[in-house]
């Protein structure tokens, strides 16, 4: 193994909408670094990222996978991210670790919806970013039009750093605006791009464009802008440097083209990397929280700092068992140390430590500052886990997840078929923090919730092919929430049970409040003078979370809900946590009961692409399932885009409803919104069913 300096590292990200072309971008980076010896093709099943049989079969990426690679005497650890927005926790989380983006987007497309979610993911988390303007060769596509798209719909500031040399079909190489000079590529694989001079027809084009180019990174540094106003010349080294810290600061985005799939352009970005992306020392360093008194401390990216790293992704390997990925912010990770996990207060055994290349895998003896890697044998430690210096224990900041929307019951068909399921179920939960496992206390059914059909169909194909699962699966429903309407102030609600030897007492006066939607869930306390004891308090706050699991009309989890303990008192031989919890559960659930409870539905935002002459049919659509219509934007190609709010259980099977109406050519994409009250007509229809 080649050690690099820690500037000559680079953590970066391909992200982009379903279908822009992530995966063939990494595979040709991979084959471009020598790490693979043929070009992988989604539509062969033969991608090194897409290794799942599910993501072969259906062409698209589930799982992000990491690689690692080198360029240019650099290190590149590479994440190529889903484009769907069912897997958008795995965007998210991939996100949260890496330093630098490569956001790919379809040129004939431009911006399309999930470019937009994934740029707000990484505008969340500042990560700088370029751009590549992939599938130049098709017809339709168009750069300026890409670059035009991404300053309108992202608000951000592109630059345009190449001219394409020829259009469409005839796309056969890119002007470099920066170096003025120019690359043509002739051979099948792309390996050996032949430099010319710039073409004759594109030479004033190129001048024009270079001075805007010029003059636009100028502005970004002041002493470039001086010495650009005084009309002196500016180096390529100069502009470069200025660049590369604009895009750290997310002041600018420089795009790039090209066609992966035809193998032009890919080494460019390569280069862009290197020269934009940030190395783990460009970034600021992270905040970490101290265990034993919650102060803040920094830890910088540095192999004699305290060690500290993020557990990112859990995986469970068939034949390995279960790999940890993280990303070491501090310090060393060593093969067969001992480290704390600072979130569950837990010490954990470092088995065997792993260089990634997606489902492949190579053993090192340490990860330093900055680095991605995996480890084996880790029994604690969950996504979102900070994994630290024993001496020297810390918190980074968790990965918050996005709650899903969707269930389906299912059920083993044989008796072995249960434990198997059950066993199954739990891995997959570890894998995958959008996917939630519960018991229907009614029915006594397994309920599994996720962000979509989608999700939950690639979960069960997983349960069936690699869990060997035989189940009976149930119709997609709507996870429902409930909230209340109306205050309820000072409730007063005592637990006292008298049997044989000590009782039970539990006594809370508290006020039940309704909050805005997407709050979620608040816990105050306001006990002044120990009416209560403190040590009783977290059991209090334990009932309430407890109690919002089931609502009081029809048992789905109440959220918006605010609950502030106001009173109470205690008994000296019969007061117990267990005694104050239930006083909190059975408390909560009367209260609700008077405070107008409603039940709350997801509505999702949907946008809708169509060839303009269906637009009437698909509005009419949208109409029919309660949904919205919010705006319409023309799209290339005489298409429009209808954007809309829907009801999510009114979006099932709309799919099939669309293409029939469109005859094919309708596609739609769409995403969580928010929940909002459903009608008191709807209600009873709910309630009638269960």
């Amino acid at each position: 193994m080649t050690n690099f300096p820690l500037e000559r590292y680079r953590n970066i990200g391909i992200i982009a909408h379903i279908d822009a072309g992530k995966t063939t971008t990494t595979e040709r980076i991979l084959f471009y670094t020598g790490k693979t010896y043929r070009l992988g093709n989604v539509d062969d099943g033969t991608t090194v990222t897409d290794w799942m049989p599910e993501e072969r079969e259906r062409g698209i990426t589930i799982v992000s996978a990491a690689v690692t690679a080198e360029w240019k005497d650099h290190r590149i650890n590479i994440i190529d991210t889903p484009g769907h927005i069912d897997f958008t926790a795995e965007v998210q989380r991939s996100l949260r670790v890496l330093d630098g983006g490569v956001v790919v987007f379809d040129s004939v497309q431009g911006v399309e919806p999930q470019s937009e979610t994934v740029w707000r993911q990484a505008d969340k988390f500042a990560v700088p970013r370029i751009c590549f303007a992939n599938k130049m060769d098709r017809t339709g596509a168009s750069y300026e039009r890409t670059i035009e798209s991404i300053r309108e719909r992202l608000g951000a500031n592109p630059l345009q750093m190449q001219i394409p040399i020829g259009e469409e079909s005839a796309f056969s190489g890119m002007i470099n605006l920066l170096e003025m000079n120019a690359l043509r590529y002739s051979d099948d694989t792309g390996s050996t791009p032949e430099l010319i001079p710039i073409p004759v027809e594109y030479q004033q084009q190129a001048a024009d464009l270079r001075e805007t180019l010029v003059e636009r990174i100028a502005e970004l540094d002041d002493g470039l802008t001086e010495k650009f106003l005084e009309g002196e010349e500016i180096s390529s080294s100069e502009l470069k440097a200025a660049l590369r810290k604009a895009v750290i600061a997310n002041l600018a985005t420089p795009v790039f083209c090209g066609s992966s799939l035809k193998n032009k352009g890919v080494q460019l970005i390569l280069d862009a990397v290197i020269d934009y992306l940030p190395s783990p020392l460009d970034i600021p360093p992270v905040t970490a929280h101290l265990v034993r008194d919650g102060s803040e401390v920094l830890r910088k990216a540095d192999d004699s700092e305290p060690m500290s790293a993020l557990v990112f992704k859990i995986v469970s390997d068939a034949y390995m068992g279960r790999l940890a990925y993280i990303r070491v912010y501090s310090g060393k990770v060593k093969q067969n140390s001992t480290v704390n996990n600072s979130s569950k207060g837990k010490k954990e055994r470092i088995g065997r430590l792993l260089r990634m290349y997606a489902d492949r895998r190579e053993d090192i003896e340490e990860l330093g500052a900055g680095d991605i890697g995996a480890i084996l044998g880790l029994k604690f430690s969950f996504t979102g886990d900070t994994l630290s210096d024993p001496t020297n224990p810390v918190v980074l900041e968790t990965i918050n997840f996005p709650e899903p929307v969707i269930s389906i019951a299912i059920e083993p068909k044989t008796k072995a078929d249960q434990d198997r399921m059950s066993e199954s179920l739990v891995k997959l939960a570890e894998e995958d923090p959008t996917f939630r496992v519960r018991q229907d206390e009614t029915t006594g059914q397994t309920v599994i919730s996720g962000m979509g059909e989608l999700h939950l169909d690639v979960l069960v194909t997983r349960l069936v092919r690699e869990f060997k699962v035989k189940a009976n699966v149930g119709k997609p429903r709507v996870a429902y929430r409930e909230a209340i309407t109306k205050p309820i102030m000072n409730f007063d609600y005592r637990y006292v049970k008298q049997t044989g030897g000590h009782g039970q007492y539990g006594h809370v006066v508290f006020d039940l409040e309704p909050l805005e939607s997407g709050t979620g869930l608040q816990f105050e306390n306001k006990i002044r003078g120990g009416t209560i004891p403190k040590e009783y308090i977290p059991s209090i706050e334990k009932g309430f979370y407890e109690a919002c699991e089931s609502g009081p009309l029809a048992g789905f989890p109440m959220t918006d809900v605010k609950f502030t303990l106001v009173d109470g008192s205690y008994h000296e031989v019969d007061s117990s946590e267990m005694a104050f919890r239930m006083a909190t559960i059975f408390g909560i659930r009367d209260a609700a009961e008077k405070a107008d409870p409603v039940i709350l539905e997801p509505i999702m935002q949907v946008e809708v692409t169509i060839p303009e002459e269906y637009t009437g049919d698909v509005i009419g659509q949208i109409n029919a399932r309660v949904g919205s219509v919010v705006g319409m934007e023309d799209r290339f190609g005489n298409a429009k885009a209808i954007h809309a709010t829907v009801p999510l259980s009114e979006m099932f099977g709309y799919a099939t409803e669309l293409r029939s109406a469109t005859q094919g050519r309708g596609v739609f994409s769409m995403e969580f919104k928010h929940y909002d009250r459903v009608s008191d007509s709807y209600m009873k229809k709910i309630l009638g069913r269960l």
